[in-house]
């Protein structure tokens, strides 16, 4: 069964930083492109940032300049640095992965991000 372990999140004020960690199996983070989604309240889920096993990223419009995600092979582990945090942040932020062999797509359990203004 994968697994991917989050860790990060929580409550800071408008204009801080938070990081977001998510670890994954060798094997899992070797083949997949990984990266976060998050889903406030009321909203769908959407993409924030994602990152390939060549470092190519991608990050949504709304975070770009504040947010960097970037990848530590050495211990399978992706990372969200976010910065300049704003109260539109908050949600629930999702660590996923998918294999670009499959496609096979699995999902991390959620960590909350909350920014209070």
């Amino acid at each position: 069964q994968i697994q991917l372990v989050e860790s990060g999140g929580g409550l800071v004020q408008a204009g801080g930083s938070l990081r977001l960690s998510c670890a994954a199996s060798e094997i899992v983070y070797k083949v997949s492109k990984m990266g976060w989604y998050r889903q406030a309240p009321g909203k769908q889920r959407e993409l924030v940032a994602e990152i390939t096993p060549r470092r190519m990223t991608t990050y949504a419009d709304s975070i770009k300049g504040r947010f960097t995600i970037s990848r530590d092979n050495a211990k399978n582990t992706v990372y969200l640095q976010m910065n300049s945090l704003k109260p539109d942040d908050t949600a629930v932020y999702f660590c996923y992965s998918e294999s670009l062999f499959n496609k096979n797509r699995e999902w991390g359990q959620g960590t909350q991000v909350t920014v209070s203004a």
